[in-house]
């Protein structure tokens, strides 16, 4: 049996309800009282408590029936001299109406009804959260877009109200649901990260006035559909840089793996290195994988360090008392490059003002060297530098006076004098002497002395009419081209012939000699 020790807390309660139970002797007119107890308890039901009287003899009836007392201590109903209704153990059944009916010395009655409400609870209030998991503490987490349930469930008599709230970083104590019942449910669809926090399920007994409360704490994890971010700070020491990795809309905060080759961080945000650990063409990737999820969840982000390549014109000539504009483009740095101009083999540090104004367009930069003397002639240098080290790209400016620059000038426009001139003579003369240019032939002379094969244009065929016969007139109207074989001796052979043999035979040689034969074409 549940003692509860409240005696004289119910005392204090009817006593500051002592103006309620207030005698009518001569109306009996009932003064009505309503108490609670729990199942257990001691409960004091009041009679008379108008005064110090004790009365004569006090009748309790519940529902119009007579209840049996005794005065033995041992017993549940037990009538006090005051005439108050003592129950121990109060059960469900002992619930409902009293009535107390006293008489007092002077033989006057005293009426009093005493409403007595057994109550429980509310007790074993559970809760529940699906889908979600819950992790070593208890704390329960659950991903971003599933349709999440909350369940409350209590026991309490006669009657509980069940209640669902949240509290979140946004919002405090807000009620979600609310309803009479053994138990409550709620549907969260599509849960946010916004969603995350406290759920209480709060039962409340309206007749005991009791209330229990049951809270969980739910996170909402979510992973992001974009990949890390690779970021890299520069300080103000140009050899060292540092590495950051950042993975937005990811929760909890993700596993993050540095990985540079032979160097390796892991689960850090942001690395330092030095110019002694990076190396030109090295890849440098962050993998980042949520640990509450599976390795193909797995992403990374990744770039390729590059040293800078300073490019532009290494020659520039420039006219006194002008400007003139050095320009250096550097594309190919990666952390990007911090670029500067420099003057001289001491490379002098050149900063913005009347003499040189410095600017930049895009990866270009621009040196602008105003009203420009011949002591700012020489060698200039586009200094870039990043942590991987550093490159430059030296321009030599050459300063030119106003003569020069016309005597060049001069002597430009002589040149090209000359070659024209040139160009019309050679033309003219090679068109007098157009009339002076035929066509050669071509031969082939056989080393044993063979034949050789003469072309010419029949044009000049009346250089051959005394030595050959006309040919036959030309029916078809086109030129005709001769061809003259002539049989030319070797010089070795005609001598040896010459010498054996006699004159007689080298006349009737010279008789026989063939004809020269033609041939058309």
């Amino acid at each position: 049996m549940k003692v509860v020790a409240t005696l004289a807390l119910l005392q204090l309660y009817i006593s500051a309800t002592a103006d309620l139970v207030t005698a009518e002797v001569s109306g009996n007119v009932p003064i009505e009282t309503a108490l609670s107890a729990s199942p257990g308890d001691i409960v004091v039901l009041p009679c008379y408590t108008a005064g110090k009287v004790t009365p004569l003899v006090t009748r309790w009836t519940k529902s119009g029936r007579e209840i049996v007392t005794g005065g033995d201590p041992t017993r549940r109903l037990i009538v006090s001299l005051n005439g108050s209704l003592n129950i121990n153990g109060t059960i469900p059944g002992d619930e409902g109406n009293y009535l107390c009916n006293s008489t007092l010395p002077d033989n006057s009655s005293f009426l009093a009804r005493v409403l007595l409400q057994v109550t429980s609870g509310p007790e074993n209030v559970s809760t529940s959260i699906s889908p979600a998991t819950a992790l070593s503490n208890g704390t329960l987490f659950t991903y971003r877009g599933s349709s999440v349930t909350l369940r409350c469930s209590s026991s309490s008599y006669p009657s509980q109200h069940l209640t669902w709230a949240f509290r979140g970083d946004s919002s405090s104590n807000d009620s979600l649901v609310s309803g009479s019942g053994s138990s409550l449910e709620f549907t969260i669809q599509n849960i946010q990260p916004s969603a995350q926090g406290f759920y209480s399920c709060r039962a409340h007994n309206p007749v005991s006035n009791v209330t229990v409360n049951s809270s969980t704490e739910l996170l909402v994890y979510y992973v992001s559909d974009r990949h890390p971010e690779c970021n890299w700070t520069l300080t103000q020491n140009t050899s060292l840089v540092q590495f950051t990795c950042t993975w937005l809309e990811v929760y909890p905060t993700p596993k993050l793996r540095w990985d540079m080759g032979p160097f390796q961080v892991v689960d850090s945000l942001n690395v330092m290195m030095s110019r002694s650990t990076l190396s030109d063409g090295q890849t440098v990737k962050c993998t980042a994988q949520d640990q509450h999820l599976s390795p193909e969840k797995e992403k990374s982000c990744s770039f390729t360090l590059k040293l800078p390549f300073p490019e532009g014109e290494p020659l520039v000539s420039a006219l006194e008392a002008s400007n003139v504009t050095l320009t250096c483009t550097e594309t190919t740095s990666e952390p990007p490059a911090n670029t500067t101009w420099r003057k001289g083999v001491q490379q002098d540090y050149i900063e913005s003002g009347s003499k040189y104004i410095l600017s930049l367009e895009g990866p270009v930069f621009k040196l602008t060297i105003v009203n420009v003397t011949k002591e700012d002639e020489g060698f200039y240098f586009c200094h870039s530098e990043n942590p991987l080290g550093l490159r430059e790209l030296e321009v030599e400016l050459t300063v030119k006076t106003a003569s020069s620059a016309y005597t060049g000038a001069v002597i430009g426009i002589f040149i090209a004098a000359l070659i024209v001139g040139s160009a019309v003579i050679i033309a003219k003369i090679v068109y007098n002497s157009r009339d002076r240019i035929c066509l050669g032939g071509f031969g082939q002379v056989d080393d044993d002395g063979g034949d050789v094969l003469s072309l010419v244009e029949s044009d000049d065929e009346q250089v051959f009419q005394d030595a050959v016969p006309r040919l036959p007139p030309i029916t078809n109207g086109h030129h005709t081209t001769l061809v003259q074989i002539h049989r030319i001796p070797s010089s070795d052979h005609e001598d040896a012939e010459t010498a054996d043999t006699s004159p007689q035979q080298q006349e009737d040689t010279v008789q026989t000699e063939e004809p020269v034969e033609l041939v058309e074409f």
